[in-house]
């Protein structure tokens, strides 16, 4: 029970006004997907039985991954170099008198394909008996970055949600440690941590009901790995409390199991399940959402959709725009007030038409500038869904509003505008979401070679770039204003 998404809509809801929304691609059919962790390169999630999904990108996925034991809602994570596997083992109904039982298993490799590859023997570190107030599935794992204690949690909406620690050398269970009740009503819990605080993300609702599941997904926060959990208004989970993380939408709905990907300082996603994709003919899909964080709070963001905006500076508040001659409108200053024969007009803003004659045929420089919803200043972002992706979005080309001309990367690691779009990956870009809401803007290629690390910065107010991403200098930082 955990999510990312697939392929863009091919088309754009002109009777609507809306944007095309962007996917994911391949087969991203699962459910219960465990925290996505990366292996030599590829990108790996679990889900309930015994398999899994790889991909090369984080965007376009397969079928492939292997994994011990079957059962249900696996949890995978990396110590050191080895990966720890939870999964849950007789879980409800297969035995009949028990609960579950939560299993650890250690490799060196994800990859099946890998001679490394191999899961050690089964440990088992949770279990619930028939008369237990809990079910033993569902388990997730944390390790506590100040401490390096190793935290699970477990446990379903029927009962209790409970925490234990384990060793982080052998995934088993610290011996005398006894598990913590710190929440009801939800289930496909996850830990993190950030600034002082250990959130607890549990999935509130009804499940594997296809499009009537109600699953969504809840949090509540703590100073203490062991609870007590409290949500924003101050309500104990163990009370049945939890703030929204994320609900059903964009033809949607049942997302659950939290996992927590970091990519940056500053760059964090967020993978889940839907329980049913409407696109999808209903089925549970792999979704994948940029995380931000408001007034200490995790929120899921809004799916980055296509569409015509102003690039604005975090820096200055300045616009991207290409360096063309500022052509004026008509008119000059009016008189103040308005005279009573006088009519009321809306005015026209530039056309592109008036003054794409004027510009160079060429490359023209990039800069940024006071924004005057100039056609020199609007850039229209479109997905291209056949040049792959990163963790969760394809790559998107960024034009000139109404023209082919497109922004690209040079080769001695600069900005320019070529006035041609060829699909080239200079031409590409990804955008993310960054946890203040800000965006982080890459160029997929710089002279041919693959971008880990430059991103389009305000270099001053006016001036404009590639420079080394920091999450804590406002130049690394854009806007995109609906404009």
């Amino acid at each position: 029970m955990k999510s990312l998404k697939t392929y863009i809509l091919a088309f754009v809801l002109m009777t609507l006004g809306l944007s095309a929304q962007a996917q994911l691609a391949g087969n991203i059919y699962i459910h219960d997907p465990s925290t996505i962790v990366k292996c030599d390169g590829k990108y790996y999630t679990f889900g309930t039985g015994s398999g899994g999904l790889i991909s090369d990108d984080g965007y376009t996925w397969r079928t492939g991954a292997v994994r011990t034991g079957g059962g249900v809602a696996p949890d995978v994570i990396k110590i050191g170099d080895r990966y720890l596997v939870g999964y849950s083992s007789n879980y409800p109904g297969t035995r009949g008198y028990t609960k579950g039982d939560v299993i650890t298993v250690w490799t060196k490799t994800l990859d099946p394909e890998s001679p490394d590859f191999g899961y050690s023997e089964q440990e088992l570190v949770a279990w619930a008996g028939a008369d237990d107030d809990c079910w033993a599935i569902d388990q997730a794992f944390l390790l506590d970055p100040t401490t390096g204690r190793l935290w699970m949690s477990y446990g379903t909406y029927f009962g209790a949600i409970r925490i234990v620690e384990l060793d982080p050398e052998t995934g088993k269970r610290v011996e005398g440690n006894e598990p913590v009740d710190v929440a009801i009503d939800c289930e496909a819990t996850a830990l993190m941590y950030k600034d002082g605080w250990y959130y607890l993300l549990g999935t509130h609702g009804t499940c594997c009901d296809g499009t009537n599941s109600t699953y969504n997904i809840v949090c509540g926060r703590s100073k203490s790995p062991t609870g007590p959990y409290l949500d924003n208004v101050g309500r104990d989970m163990l009370e049945g409390g939890g703030r929204m993380v994320l609900s059903a939408g964009n033809r949607a709905t049942g997302p659950g199991h939290f996992g927590l990907y970091v990519e940056d300082e500053g760059c964090e996603k967020m993978s889940f399940h839907w329980e049913a994709d409407f696109d999808r003919s209903g089925r549970s899909t792999l979704g994948i959402r940029s995380l931000i964080w408001k007034n200490g709070w995790p929120v899921a963001a809004e799916p980055f959709k296509e569409g015509t905006f102003e690039i604005e500076s975090e820096r200055r508040g300045y616009a991207l725009e290409i360096a063309v001659d500022f052509v004026r409108l008509a008119g000059g200053m009016r008189a103040f007030g308005v005279r009573d024969n006088e009519a009321v007009v809306s005015l026209e803003e530039q056309k592109l038409e008036d003054v794409i004659g004027g510009w160079p045929e060429g490359n023209i420089d990039v800069r940024a500038n006071d924004y005057m919803f100039r056609p020199h200043q609007k850039w229209t972002i479109t997905a291209v869904t056949d040049k792959g992706g990163y963790l969760g979005q394809p790559y998107y080309k960024i034009t000139i509003a109404g023209t082919d001309r497109a922004l690209a990367a040079t080769a001695d690691a600069d900005l320019t505008s070529v006035p041609q779009y060829t699909g080239a990956d200079e031409q590409l870009w990804r955008i993310e979401q960054l946890i203040d809401g800000t965006y982080r803007i890459m160029p997929k290629s710089i002279g041919g070679k693959a971008n880990e690390h430059l991103c389009l910065v305000s270099t001053g107010d006016s001036s404009v770039g590639l420079g080394t991403y920091d999450f804590s200098s406002d130049n690394s930082k854009w806007n995109l204003r609906d404009r």
